[in-house]
């Protein structure tokens, strides 16, 4: 017995002291990485870049709080080869996919700061603590009229809303995705 009890007691500081860690449920703790819902798809995934995320931190300029100005982040991105255009979609998982920006019929691939209008885009606003806030850039063989998800509100299934994209022609040729954080009253 108490050589069980020893054996307990160094698997837990194991796990502790080389950063790993369990949920008593049997989940699998969270990742940064979690945060990629599509990761799922059967497309390719390209490179998303903004000189408004630093060390993983959105700039407070694309923030509605008082010290931003709630201008859409700068993105950029080579061209999917064959995209007709491209959707953008900005969600807080942290706050049940709360959607920040959703813009659909892009062709332009270098974005700069401001670009979404406000009916497009509105700026992380966290209420409280840390919030995660993952923007989409999905490139599609053909436009579609209309995009999925209700704009500055919750969204209960944020995946299911992109991957309706998809269709039954795979019309999703690749995605890619820039994932920071915000903090509330960060300036």
């Amino acid at each position: 017995m108490m050589r069980k009890l020893v054996y307990l007691i160094a698997v837990v500081l194991c796990l502790v002291l080389s950063g790993c860690s369990w949920n008593i449920g049997g989940e699998p703790m969270k990742t940064a990485d979690d945060n990629d819902v599509l990761s799922n798809l059967d497309v390719t995934k390209f490179e998303v870049t903004s000189e408004d995320l630093h060390a993983g931190i959105w700039d407070t300029a694309i923030t509605n709080t008082a010290y931003g100005k709630d201008v859409s982040p700068a993105l950029s991105w080579d061209p999917v080869d064959g995209a007709d255009c491209y959707i953008i979609y900005m969600v807080d998982p942290t706050a049940k996919n709360w959607m920040h920006w959703k813009s659909n019929g892009v062709t332009d691939t270098d974005l700069e700061q401001g670009w979404a209008s406000d009916d497009e885009y509105v700026g992380p606003y966290p209420p409280s603590g840390t919030h995660d806030y993952v923007v989409y850039v999905i490139a599609l063989k053909e436009s579609v009229s209309s995009i999925g998800g209700s704009f500055d509100s919750a969204n209960a299934d944020f995946a299911a809303i992109a991957k309706e994209l998809n269709s039954d022609t795979g019309n999703i040729l690749a995605y890619g995705v820039i994932s920071g954080t915000y903090t509330h009253g960060d300036r």
